[in-house]
């Protein structure tokens, strides 16, 4: 483990998870445990536990559990030490730099900060250079940035050759091997080592620290790909970075716009819309709504005017459902040419042809999801012909039965239906159908889990699944009653790791064992550092289990004949092996001979 164990059973004993949570969830106290609404996936009713005595969470919904370390990592998105860090500094702790491995890789990731920050700066400087004079163009007469906004985002150019980059680092100190690593450099087949970024358009992307985690990029002629991204590395994840973002977290706007391009975010921020983000060229993830959601209580979705802006607004509104943002929908009209045709135009585009004001009225009248959902259901029917009609009526009934709030049904189904042309009883009627199928459906789901008992006890992750239910099922138990008190760990000598069947299971006896046997205090957030974020979330809901202490000895005793009993299964391969066990059992339960 990279910080000293030690120092984390010291923060972990300051620690109180009901403190650490009530800073982020509204908990109110039932029986031993607290309530509140889950942070971590929409609901109304609260599903989300903590519980003081055992300093774990456990949502019952989306399975999310663990320490107060893990809380935090989830909720900050933060990586372990960091984490580690932040709560080290919230009970006056400061965390022991003793640990080489942690030192070292703390070291390595500002050293490429340093590297990006130094590339950034090299980048810029083009700008005032011959090299960089087709970017400087590009930038002013095409996307009309001004100097100022160019300044404010860093904006810079690559030149158009194959290593000027390479060499303009190692004149300060960094090695061909440090711009692989930062992914300022590629390794051609030949061996020979070149810039990534070549006759492009740079822009830095920073992060809401400040630092320079990476950069992305559009090429100035006709050569592929047009836009390029720093690859995946330690420090840049696509999926959970927006761009932008360093500035939009100040905005005094109450919501924030999410679009999809760099340049779109540097527009509409220089024409006063400071409160823009964008993704790096993906979709929109569980890890970006959660980012949003701690600066946000509302998202405004400003996609493209096209098929494929129209898909992702669709797959944005499906995912932000989870989410407690309100959602509305921005709608781009198309442009028409002096020619007279109708085009595509992002919000880049608009901000040009129609300027600052003409956007501000679009984002007041922007639509909430249900409405957008409906109007491009009717943008794509002609409810003019019957078939068509048909057709609009079934998919905006499902639009509206999805809805939870009865007001809400009424209003859009009776939208939908005036739209249509029908009663707004018949409408009702069928959403109405639709909600009794849904839950019926339901209802039969449930009904097949609960016959199917294996399938139950089985952990959601298919690679920590169990191959031996009866033996995992006490090895849980186990790990319940040892954390009850670890002097039950005495009446387990013969236990060893090895007999458990599951691994998750055995590694958390081995560590749990191994505290008991060094004096530690035993407790599941103690190995928040130990686990992945998935293994964490099945030992939580293990632990949601009650195991009585008056109980205890005899379940224990039970539980740890079952585990040996199905390992000695396991190494039957012929009919003495299974006399002699046959023979042992009958013994131990005291009806043989």
């Amino acid at each position: 483990m990279p910080i000293h164990q030690e120092f984390l059973d010291e923060l972990n004993d300051r620690l109180n998870i009901v403190d650490v949570v009530s800073a982020y969830v509204p908990l109110k106290q039932r029986g031993a445990n607290h309530w509140g609404l889950c942070p971590f996936h929409h609901e109304k009713t609260p599903s989300f536990s903590v519980n003081e005595a055992k300093q774990i969470f456990h949502c019952f919904g989306c399975g999310k559990g663990g320490g107060p370390i893990r809380f935090i990592m989830e909720m900050e998105g933060l990586s372990f030490p960091d984490a580690v860090r932040k709560l080290a500094g919230q009970v006056g702790l400061t965390v022991p730099e003793e640990d080489r491995g942690d030192s070292h890789w703390r070291e390595r990731r500002r050293y490429i900060l340093e590297l990006n920050r130094e590339a950034a700066r090299f980048y810029r400087s083009m700008l005032a250079r011959p090299d960089g004079e087709a970017v400087v163009s590009y930038i002013r007469e095409k996307r009309r940035i001004s100097p100022k906004f160019s300044a404010k985002f860093g904006l810079g150019a690559a030149p158009d050759a194959w290593d000027m980059l390479i060499l303009a680092m190692a004149d300060k100190g960094y090695e061909k091997a440090d711009l692989i690593e930062a992914g300022l450099a590629v390794a051609g087949k030949n061996g020979g080592v070149y810039d990534k970024y070549r006759n492009r358009l740079m822009l830095p992307v920073i992060d809401v620290r400040g630092d320079v985690i990476g950069f992305t990029s559009r090429v100035m002629d006709d050569s592929i790909p047009k836009y390029l991204n720093t690859p995946e590395t330690a420090i840049f994840k696509k999926r959970s970075i927006l761009y932008g973002l360093n500035y939009a977290k100040s905005t005094k706007r109450h919501n924030f716009i999410l679009v999809e391009g760099n340049i779109d975010v540097i527009t509409l921020h220089q024409a006063g819309f400071d409160n823009t983000v964008a993704t790096m060229g993906t979709a929109l993830t569980e890890e970006h709504v959660r980012l949003l959601s701690r600066y946000t209580k509302e998202l405004v979705l400003c996609y493209d005017n096209d098929a494929a802006g129209e898909d992702a607004t669709q797959r944005a509104i499906t995912l932000l459902r989870s989410s407690d943002m309100g959602v509305k929908v921005l709608r781009l009209p198309k442009h028409r040419t002096q020619d007279g045709e109708l085009v595509k135009q992002d919000a880049d585009d608009y901000i040009k042809n129609h300027g600052p004001g003409a956007f501000q009225d679009l984002m007041e009248r922007s639509s909430n999801s249900v409405e957008y959902r409906l109007a491009a259901l009717e943008g794509k029917l002609d409810l003019t012909r019957d078939d068509q009609r048909a057709q609009y009526l079934q998919e905006a009934a499902e639009v509206v039965a999805s809805l939870s709030s009865p007001v809400e049904r009424e209003i859009y189904g009776g939208r939908a239906a005036q739209r249509a042309g029908v009663t707004r009883e018949a409408m009702a009627d069928e959403v109405q159908r639709l909600r009794k199928r849904k839950h019926w459906k339901g209802q039969r789901e449930v009904e097949r889990r609960n016959l199917t008992p294996v399938r139950q006890l089985q952990p959601k992750e298919r690679e920590l699944r169990y191959v031996n239910v009866r033996s995992a099922r006490a090895e849980e138990g186990i790990l319940r009653i040892v954390l009850l008190d670890g002097a039950f760990f005495a009446q387990l000598d013969e236990l060893t790791p090895e007999y458990f069947s599951s691994p998750l299971l055995g590694k958390a006896y081995r560590l749990l064992r191994q505290r008991w046997q060094e004096g530690r205090r035993l407790a599941l957030a103690a190995l928040d550092g130990e686990f992945t974020p998935q293994e964490m979330d099945h030992l939580s809901a293990v632990l949601q289990e009650p195991q009585p202490r008056n109980t205890a000895q005899l379940a224990l005793a039970d539980m740890k004949q079952t585990v040996l009993e199905e390992r000695r299964r396991e190494g039957i391969h012929s009919g003495a092996d299974l006399t002699a066990l046959r023979n042992e059992l009958k013994q131990k339960k005291g009806y043989g001979g």
